[in-house]
């Protein structure tokens, strides 16, 4: 009797075996899944240049972690020359630029995308002891002069006339540029460009020109460094990005009023450059390479740019690819990067919904 008993045992004792290694084996196989999901999201992405783009990347990356954990996003501040040169070489997944690919860059690089991120604006800022509480008034042919070395004291008769009243100081004028690859440089010389045929027809513009021998000027590395060397040298005379308006602002700078394509003088501001943006962005192309710089406009600000993330479309993984776009469509949303939150920090504008849907499109094609 207990024989049987026993044998009747067997079959299900080898039963509940079977079902443990099963469930051993299903757990293992979920185990081993999960860990290769979490692999295939841990994705780094190394973002670099434009040092006007990076207080706004700095914003975006800590929040975007909080909810992607799995994507590691290193910023550096390096110029948008930097930024150029290695988001096309593939040693930067986001090349972060205030430029547009040139068409000869673009030939070379014929995958590369140019996507928008926001609308950001330049100052020209000034430290006059005693007079940076003031607008002063300046034009593009006073800044081409003075740059130039053509305009060499504060007051001079150009500058006298357009701020009649104000007592500028007999003191010699130093002009300071960007010494580094700059997008900033390209979007400044630009203005000087469009509004002074002279320098026209002898600088032009890019991100990088042959600045002339100016005595007393003054080379700086990046925005912080121009920031740096401004309020560090009375007299001196800079183009700097809005993200660095607090800093200007802290350190008792002067920021001046610019003359607009339709003569008037208007100030760095979230309305002025949103007058600028109305006149500009329905020129705006499918690839997104167009210059802002003096629009049109009675209180449209001089010096507006879109503020590019430079990408590949071929990216060496789909992970990578998926990571990168999802990064970018939430970059450029209202409800993520391009949320008033952000905008108002950096003093930028965010981008207007013709534009984001351009965006996205070019976003769409990264693979």
């Amino acid at each position: 009797m207990s024989l049987v008993r026993n044998a009747a045992r067997v079959p299900k004792r080898r039963s509940m075996i079977r079902g443990l290694a099963f469930t051993l084996a299903f757990a293992a196989t979920v185990l081993f899944g999960a860990r290769a999901v979490m692999a295939a999201q841990s994705v780094n992405i190394l973002e670099t240049g434009s040092s006007l783009l990076y207080p706004l990347f700095n914003l975006w990356v800590p929040v975007y972690a909080n909810v992607h954990p799995g994507v590691k996003i290193t910023t550096q501040s390096t110029g948008s020359g930097t930024g150029i040169s290695q988001s096309t070489e593939g040693l930067a997944q986001i090349g972060a630029s205030d430029a547009y690919l040139s068409d000869a860059l673009m030939r070379k690089y014929p995958t590369m995308l140019n996507i928008p991120t926001a609308i950001s604006m330049q100052m020209v800022n000034y430290n006059l002891p005693g007079l940076n509480h003031l607008h002063l008034k300046l034009s593009g042919p006073v800044i081409a002069g003075i740059y130039q070395g053509k305009i060499t004291n504060w007051n001079d008769p150009a500058i006298r006339a357009m701020n009649p009243g104000v007592k500028l100081p007999n003191h010699s004028i130093i002009p300071i540029h960007r010494s580094d690859g700059s997008g900033d440089t390209f979007i400044f010389t630009q203005y000087l460009a469009f509004s002074t045929p002279d320098w026209a027809n002898s600088l032009s513009y890019g991100t990088t020109v042959s600045w002339p021998p100016v005595s007393g000027g003054l080379g700086a590395v990046g925005n912080p460094g121009m920031v740096t060397a401004l309020k560090g040298n009375p007299y001196s005379l800079a183009y700097i990005g809005t993200s660095y308006e607090d800093a200007i602002e802290k350190a008792g700078m002067g920021t001046a009023r610019l003359k607009n394509r339709d003569g008037n003088f208007v100030l760095p501001t979230a309305a002025t450059a949103m007058a600028a943006a109305n006149e500009m962005v329905p020129k705006t192309p499918k690839d997104e390479r167009i210059s802002l710089i003096f629009a049109p406009g009675a209180q449209s600000y001089p010096i507006i740019n879109y503020e590019y993330a430079l990408v590949n479309s071929r990216q060496p993984s789909s992970d990578l690819a998926s990571a990168l776009r999802s990064l970018l469509e939430w970059g450029i949303s209202k409800n993520g990067g391009n949320a008033p939150r952000f905008m108002t920090e950096v003093h930028f504008v965010a981008l207007p919904p013709s534009v984001v849907q351009l965006s996205k499109a070019q976003i769409a094609e990264i693979h």
